[in-house]
């Protein structure tokens, strides 16, 4: 009687405690992220003229790394997707990134104005910034800026989820911010 009812106490348990299985636990971080395309076209400019690139930047946070793109006007719209390379605008040379895998992230928004004057001038088109102690980053590139558009490539460790937000501001700006999850 006595195994008995111990064999029925451990069926029992061991439909009660079962560990949540992977499909089911809780995403890193709160994060839902994925790593297909993401894009956007036809961005409403809230009654500001389309803008210029005008910097680039990145940031570090808990859970992701942020690369930020900022313009002084509104953003027509963008395309971030992973590459097998990053390529240069116009041209289609490729550009070597250091990393796993590479994020290119095009703005729809010049560099230059309208007389072809430079509005983002990197010292290092191959450094853009230092992130030397990123947990995803490993480089930020610039793959250039033609006919409206500017290309940016990261080289991130491995391809990570990732995703994109169009942000009003500073001022009467308006910014492209791509967040790139630390891992899965």
């Amino acid at each position: 009687m006595r195994r008995a009812f111990l064999s029925v106490l451990l069926l029992v348990s061991a439909f009660l405690f079962v560990p949540a299985s992977p499909a089911t636990a809780a995403p890193y971080c709160g994060l839902v992220w994925g790593s297909l395309e993401k894009s956007a076209s036809g961005l409403p400019a809230g009654g500001r003229a389309q803008g210029r690139v005008v910097n680039v930047r990145t940031g570090q946070h808990a859970c992701y790394d942020r690369f930020v793109v900022d313009v002084d006007g509104a953003v027509g719209g963008y395309t971030a997707r992973y590459v097998p390379h990053v390529v240069q605008d116009a041209s289609g040379a490729l550009i070597p990134t250091r990393g796993g895998a590479a994020l290119q992230i095009t703005v729809q928004a010049p560099a230059y104005t309208h007389n072809a004057v430079p509005t983002y001038r990197p010292a290092d088109p191959l450094e853009l910034t230092n992130v030397a102690r990123y947990r995803p980053f490993r480089q930020v590139v610039l793959a250039g800026t033609f006919e409206g558009y500017t290309s940016v490539g990261i080289g991130v460790r491995a391809r990570l989820p990732y995703r994109v937000l169009v942000l009003d501001g500073p001022g009467t700006g308006s910014r492209v911010v791509v967040d790139v999850a630390h891992r899965w």
